[in-house]
């Protein structure tokens, strides 16, 4: 369901109400700016709270004061509510830093995940209290805003994996080989690791030098070129940097 197309709907059967003035409507009476978050607007129906939106949902969908709406179109306002609190959440956790789409899904499924058992503690603290509960709707948006966010470049596959190798182990030294294997379970395809590695500047050879010159009073030559090899590192490489200090020693 694309939320967003709910604005046509409300458009077109308000004209349908506004020409039949017996049925009974539901008239969105006040907008209010939000308290504590600017972005966002207070929706009255009747003369009471009812939902809240950012302001590109207001006028996405077409909402003023005076409008009547259906019951139906009204969930439909809930849901493009809910969507829209989501959609921020999520917008805010990826712009802190660049994100993967695996990474993104992970996110939405953990916060869902949180937000269904907080639902469900509240149903059973609610009966246990002698109190009905207040059942509300359980809306799963994650493919949505996995798209939108993808669309609008806030998630970028290629973009993280960039990211990841110029920081990943920056001055600690990673081989390339275990650049590939976190990138790949981070959900970043094989042909996007490929080109993000060609286009880097960092080399297996570089990155060796790295761990040597920290680790190098520590081990024998041996033990070295072994722990280096277990890291991902080509043997051959690895033996040739290690005596390479070795010499200038």
């Amino acid at each position: 369901m694309d939320i967003y197309k709910l604005g046509d709907n409300i458009r077109s059967e308000t004209s349908r109400d506004e020409r039949n003035s017996d049925e009974e409507s539901l008239i969105i009476t006040d907008i209010r700016q939000a308290v504590k978050n600017e972005n966002r607007v207070n929706i009255f129906v009747n003369g009471k709270y009812s939902f809240s939106l950012d302001i590109a949902q207001v006028v996405e969908l077409g909402i003023r004061k005076g409008l009547a709406i259906t019951e139906e179109q009204l969930a439909d306002c809930k849901k493009a509510s809910e969507f829209g609190k989501a959609y921020q959440r999520a917008l805010e956790w990826a712009l802190t830093r660049p994100h993967s789409e695996r990474e993104l899904a992970d996110y939405l499924k953990r916060r869902r995940m949180q937000a269904n058992a907080k639902e469900r503690k509240k149903e059973w603290e609610d009966k246990k209290n002698g109190v009905k509960p207040k059942t509300r709707p359980r809306y799963d948006f994650d493919d949505l805003i996995i798209k939108r966010l993808t669309e609008r470049g806030y998630v970028d596959d290629y973009k993280f994996a960039q990211y990841y190798v110029e920081n990943r182990f920056v001055k600690r030294g990673v081989s390339t080989k275990r650049l590939k294997m976190e990138l790949m379970k981070k959900g970043v395809a094989r042909d996007i690791i490929e080109r993000v590695l060609d286009n880097s500047e960092r080399n297996d050879e570089e990155e060796i030098k790295k761990i040597v010159a920290k680790k190098r009073a520590r081990y024998s030559d041996e033990k070295l070129i072994q722990y280096l090899c277990r890291q991902g590192f080509q043997y051959d490489v690895v033996k040739n940097v290690v005596e390479e200090f070795a010499n200038e020693s």
